[in-house]
């Protein structure tokens, strides 16, 4: 998993664990961001893939599942921070 230093920075202050950004890649779903990169989120099919990956471990993640992390054409992890407003599909 490759990730930019301004993603480190931006997980670090908003604390949101590596853990989520590699499970958001795995199980995520997409949506254009511009310029190539794309949206990475957890919408509902998303999350019940999460929650029978983690099993038992299930309800601990719950809290940490409104990310989102913005990924360039080469999956490089460019950004990452918390989902306030619901995304907007087209």
């Amino acid at each position: 998993m490759n990730v930019s230093r301004h993603a480190k920075d931006r997980s670090q202050q908003r604390a949101i664990p590596e853990m989520m950004i590699d499970l958001l890649l795995q199980f995520g779903s997409t949506e254009k961001a511009g310029s190539g990169a794309c949206k990475m989120f957890f919408d509902k099919s998303s999350r019940r893939r999460v929650k029978a990956y983690a099993g038992p471990l299930a309800g601990l993640l719950e809290e940490h599942l409104d990310v989102y992390a913005v990924v360039a054409p080469d999956m490089t992890v460019i950004t990452v921070g918390h989902r306030v407003e619901r995304i907007q599909r087209y």
